[in-house]
């Protein structure tokens, strides 16, 4: 079973990445598995993994914001007509 995550990119750049022994055997042993088609694979998805959290973060944060802002201020809150 592959892991799929889908990046929109039109240009893919090679970068050389340093990691402990025991990563790489970790990540050799996820592609073994069927995990991951390759190391390459593995890296990509857990860097899109962390920049989803990192977007989840953001809204939540955003949205925690906007939520004590309403708390503060009632009144700015759009009234629905019955």
């Amino acid at each position: 079973m592959f892991t799929e995550r889908k990046l929109d990119v039109s240009f893919m750049a090679q970068v050389q990445l340093r990691l402990p022994d025991e990563m790489v055997k970790m990540i050799d042993n996820w592609v073994l598995e069927g995990k991951y088609r390759s190391r390459s694979d593995a890296i990509k998805t857990m860097i899109a993994i962390h920049m989803e959290r990192e977007q989840t973060r953001n809204f939540y944060k955003m949205l925690k914001e906007r939520s004590d802002k309403v708390r503060a201020n009632p009144e700015i809150l759009l009234q629905f007509e019955e």
